[in-house]
């Protein structure tokens, strides 16, 4: 999928017209946030797994 200038000016049109100029900056903020926490996830899950695997055991 490839786009060009043109495509991007009018994505970028229709979400002002959609959100408004003053929700864009929370939207994109909020974007970020979750990018940021879904790569550290992907990094941090296999050792959460292994923890999560290592159960004391009850005797």
């Amino acid at each position: 999928m490839n786009l060009g200038a043109t495509e991007l000016i009018i994505v970028l049109i229709i979400l002002l017209v959609l959100f408004g100029g003053a929700k864009l900056p929370k939207l994109a903020r909020s974007l970020g946030q979750a990018q940021k926490e879904f790569k550290q996830g992907v990094t941090d899950g296999p050792k959460s797994e292994e923890k999560a695997d290592e159960k004391p055991t009850d005797s």
